[in-house]
């Protein structure tokens, strides 16, 4: 949703942001390059754009071939400075989306947050003797150099198409794209026509060292809780509580009314930290339903949902991954890159 009425406040953020960037692009500003390889995967806009499953494909893709590490900010957490994500971890400590890759991926590559990222990709690299880093949503961390930039837009909300904040949702203009060498249209419909994507290539003009993406979110064929897993074509034999605390609910709510129309959906913000009168108001509209009933929410959500004691065993959530157009011909762009550096 577009905010025509604080345009003149994003000329004054376009001037901001542009003269930083300038200042990097010159030299002025430090930017901080690494001898190993460093693939970042950010956006142009705030709010979600699936960087975390992206995120989730390339570190799942990499750790098969090399000591994979990966970088986040810890967005969220109560605790500063650089730690590692292990057992004892959770989402207070290291921020809901590095336990939500720990949760699924254990110790198959290791997890880190920092909310200063040059020393804590010094430090991570250096300690774990990586052969290759993923930073997540670092696109305008500038201080940072990674040597490859994957940058997400929304098929639904193209930066394209898009303004700066608070007019828009932008962080940088849209020239920011020309710093990725890969740009992925994320979250397509199915069946995506020839027309369509020429469509978004027209409007995004790739540059001659630019290759531009298709990809779209897949849901499990099951959902999973503490001690048990459900296949999606039995939801429609319960009442559903729905709880999202993320950017973008929409296509969660639209694949899930593929299997059951009796959903109640409470949505909170983004990263909400859930206090204990939210959990007593879950649980009072629970027990409002019907006699089968469950609670049904996000991977992210569930991480830190699951650690309130009266829900640990009432909560189920639905797992997503990434579906690649000429994913092989992706797969191997990353290998080819860290492979040569």
């Amino acid at each position: 949703m577009k905010r025509w009425y604080l345009y003149p406040f994003s000329l004054g953020y376009h001037v901001a942001t542009s003269a930083r960037n300038m200042m990097y692009n010159w030299g002025i500003s430090k930017s901080t390059k690494f001898k190993t390889p460093i693939i970042n995967v950010g956006n142009l806009s705030v709010g979600g754009s699936g960087k975390s499953p992206m995120v989730m494909y390339i570190a799942d893709l990499l750790s098969k071939h090399y000591k994979t590490g990966v970088l986040s900010r810890g967005y969220g957490r109560i605790t500063k400075g650089y730690g590692i994500t292990n057992y004892d971890s959770n989402y207070k400590t290291v921020g809901d989306e590095a336990m939500q890759l720990f949760e699924r991926f254990k110790n198959k590559f290791v997890i880190a947050v920092s909310e200063e990222r040059v020393p804590g990709a010094k430090k991570l690299i250096e300690d774990m003797d990586l052969q290759v880093l993923i930073l997540d949503d670092a696109y305008q961390h500038r201080a940072i150099k990674p040597g490859f930039n994957i940058l997400m837009t929304d098929y639904n909300d193209p930066y394209f198409k898009d303004y700066l904040l608070p007019a828009g949702n932008l962080r940088e203009s849209r020239s920011g794209a020309r710093r990725a060498q890969i740009i992925m249209v994320s979250k397509c419909p199915e069946n995506l026509t020839v027309e369509q994507k020429q469509y978004f290539i027209s409007r995004i003009k790739p540059q001659h060292n630019q290759k531009v993406f298709f990809s779209s979110i897949g849901y499990d064929e099951n959902v999973y809780a503490r001690n048990q897993m459900l296949p999606d074509n039995n939801l429609s034999y319960y009442d559903i509580l729905l709880i999202t605390g993320i950017a973008n609910p929409k296509p969660l709510v639209k694949h899930l009314s593929k299997f059951s129309e009796r959903v109640k959906h409470l949505k909170f913000r983004d990263h909400h930290n859930f206090s204990d009168q939210d959990i007593k108001n879950i649980l009072a509209e629970y027990k409002k339903l019907g006699e089968y009933k469950l609670i049904l929410t996000t991977e992210k959500d569930y991480v830190r949902l699951k650690t309130f004691d009266y829900l640990r065993d009432l909560v189920f959530y639905w797992p997503i991954n990434v579906t690649i157009d000429k994913k092989e011909e992706f797969n191997k762009t990353i290998l080819n890159y860290v492979g040569k550096n």
